[in-house]
Parts: structure tokens; C-alpha cells; sequence
């Protein structure tokens, strides 16, 4: 049976405990996977540093990418990934960051992160099973939509293709066509940057990012971004972009409230905004709702994503090798020095870095 490493999260302010466990087999349906390498994302972080809560203990990390080790029962359908590519032991494979029954309501109503017998990678209370990333394996529940990785893709940029790649592609599924319109992105983080790319990469006219930080800015220009100016600003460009009329399609990344009504009013008539970057708790905001009805606007919240957005990223990604990606990842730290890759990346945040609080720490086992 042999044994397997986990990092543990016991609770904010505290240091990540290491545990060896029972390597555990897999059940019926289920996948074991080795894990090849987790990176943290802000959520991560937020639990970390108790912004919001969490079950304890757990097993933090939901940007996984692993490989196959096992199989559970024999069942043709674990055989086979989301796309229906035979699976085999040894195959990279990336996976939803959430399960999902495909029966309830949500689930039938094109919600699966939703799904009312949800469970997510990175947020369960640990008991007996590595369900997160920063261990040495992970358990693939029934559920689970699972991608092998294209074979030219590098492993720390498809890390995070089931957080930040796969949101931001099923955001821009809901906004629609944006072949020749005008695209706002509000925050230049690791969701704004990859926006800028997407944005671009369907042909957008004009990518407008909007970010406080020069540093971030610059950064965005090379990820496709057709203008970038700070908030201060953002209406003149606006303005002068798409002559007076406001801009086509919005994403808010930043989460600031500020931001949101900002960009609310940067749109054009008939304009469609897509709000993802608020999950953690603020404020609430007062908007006069007449607005929203004699703009014709369409203001959508989007959380997590379907597993056909996996399979949009996993193909962007691959498909987009000019995008500088990699330069997003930090080098990775070992399974024991996972709280150290928090504190690094906290203290950047702290310090106010421009750059810093992009990049993606990692850890490796």
C-alpha cells in the first residue's frame, strides 16, 4: 500500500503541517493521481491568511496538475477523459476544480459548479483522503471532469488552466462574440492577464486593461492588451477608444468595489459585463438601477466554470505559445516548504510589489 505526504492547513496563522499518510486506493470511478505540481492562487491565499473561512484541517491547492497512477474498479467510463480520449497510466491529466453529479437541478440548468452535491479540490475538510493539491497524491472522486494534457503544453502553465485559464474562457463563453469590439479589463492579476490573451486571441479590436500598477501594465502589453492606463485615466482612453460610445464587453478582475462601478459606467448601451473578481466579502454598493434598465447593460456574475471551459483553455493554451505564460510561475518550492511559499507571496503583497503579486508560487513534491 506504502505511504504519502500531505501539507496541512490547521487554521489561519499557523504554518502547514506535514503528515504521511496511507497512500489510498482509489475506488470505483475514482482516479489516483501522483501530483506533479500545485500553484497557489489568491483564494489560497485568502484561506491562509483567514480572509475567509475554511474547514480545517484540509489540504489547500486546487491548481493541480498530476499523473496518473491508478485506476479504481474496473469502470470503462474512469478510462476515458471529459473529451472521451482513452486515459492510461502515466498520462498527464489536468481536472475540474470542482465534481459534479450531473442529475440536480444546477447540474441540468448549465451550472455544474453549482451542483448541489458539490465537492472541490482544495476546500474539503480533510479526513482520510488527499483531495488537494499540495500532497504527494490526490484522489479523483466519481464526478471529476478529467483532461490529459497536450503533450507540448509545460507543466507550470497548465497548473493553473483549471483556475484562472478555464474562468476566464467560460467568462468570454457568456460575454459572446467579440470579433471586432471593444474589450475593458479591470485588473492586470493573473485573471486579467490571462483575459487580455483570451480577449485577443478571439480577435477583439481593442483590449483596454485598467490596473494601478505601472509594472502590471507593461506586463499586460505582452499579453495582448492594445491599451493599459490606471484608473485615474480609464475614462479618457475609453472615451477616445471607442469614440464617446463606451466599450462592448467589461471584465471586472480586480474585486474592489470601486472598480466595479467604474467599469459599469464605461459601457455603451447595450453593453454586457461580466463580474468575477469579487469572492471575498466587501461592502455592499449602491447603483441607481434606472441605469441598468434605459442602458439595456447585462451585468452577469461568474464563478468557477463548466467543464467544456477546461477543455477551451487546455486548446487556447496550446494553441497560443506567444503569450509569455511561464514567466507567470514562480520556481517551485518542496511539499515541505509549502508555508513558506505562502509567506513569500504574502510578504510581496505586503511590500506592495508591482510585479510580485502576479506570479503564481508553486510548490512540487
Amino acid at each position: 500500500m506504502g505511504t504519502t505526504r500531505i501539507a496541512l492547513f490547521v487554521g489561519p496563522g499557523s504554518p502547514l503541517k506535514l503528515r504521511e499518510i496511507p497512500r489510498p486506493d482509489p475506488g470505483l470511478g475514482e482516479l489516483l493521481v501522483q501530483v506533479i505540481g500545485c500553484t497557489i492562487c489568491g483564494s489560497d491565499l485568502h484561506t491562509f491568511t483567514g480572509r475567509r473561512t475554511a474547514p480545517t484541517p484540509s489540504i489547500l491547492g486546487h491548481e493541480i496538475l498530476g499523473r496518473i497512477e491508478a485506476f479504481g474498479s474496473d469502470d470503462p467510463a474512469s478510462r476515458f477523459d471529459w473529451s472521451g480520449r482513452p486515459l492510461r497510466v502515466g498520462d498527464r491529466v489536468t481536472w475540474s476544480i470542482a465534481t459534479s453529479c450531473g442529475n440536480c437541478w444546477a447540474c441540468r440548468d448549465g451550472l455544474p459548479q453549482k451542483c448541489e452535491r458539490l465537492l472541490k479540490y482544495g476546500h474539503e475538510r480533510f479526513i482520510d483522503r488527499p483531495l488537494g493539491g499540495l500532497a504527494e497524491h490526490c484522489v479523483l472522486a466519481v464526478g471529476t471532469a478529467v483532461f490529459r494534457v497536450p503533450d507540448g503544453l509545460d507543466d507550470w502553465v497548465a497548473c493553473p488552466a483549471n483556475c484562472a485559464t478555464a474562468t476566464v474562457c467560460g467568462a468570454f463563453r457568456r460575454l459572446g462574440d467579440v470579433v471586432g469590439r471593444s474589450v475593458l479589463v479591470q485588473g492586470a492579476g493573473m485573471l486579467g492577464l490571462t483575459a487580455c490573451a483570451r480577449a485577443r486571441s478571439l480577435r477583439a479590436e481593442s483590449v483596454i486593461v485598467v490596473d494601478p500598477s505601472h509594472a502590471r501594465r507593461t506586463l499586460a502589453r505582452s499579453f495582448g492588451a492594445t491599451h493599459a492606463t490606471d484608473p485615474s485615466t480609464v475614462a479618457e482612453v475609453v472615451h477616445e477608444v471607442t469614440r464617446g460610445r463606451g466599450v462592448d464587453r467589461a471584465l471586472e478582475l480586480s474585486g474592489a468595489n470601486e472598480s466595479f462601478l467604474q467599469g459599469l459606467g464605461l459601457l455603451r448601451v447595450g453593453g454586457v459585463y461580466a463580474v468575477l473578481g469579487a469572492v471575498f466579502p466587501s461592502a455592499p454598493v449602491s447603483i441607481v438601477v434606472e441605469t441598468l434598465v434605459k442602458r439595456c447593460l447585462v451585468v452577469m456574475g461568474i464563478h468557477n466554470y463548466a467543464p467544456e471551459d477546461l477543455a477551451a483553455a487546455l486548446d487556447f493554451l496550446e494553441r497560443s505559445p506567444g503569450f509569455p505564460f511561464r514567466a507567470l510561475v514562480e520556481p517551485a518550492v518542496s511539499l515541505d516548504r509549502a508555508s513558506e511559499a505562502f509567506e513569500c507571496a504574502i510578504t510581496a503583497q505586503s511590500a506592495g510589489s508591482d510585479v510580485v503579486g502576479v506570479l503564481r508560487a508553486a510548490v512540487q513534491p
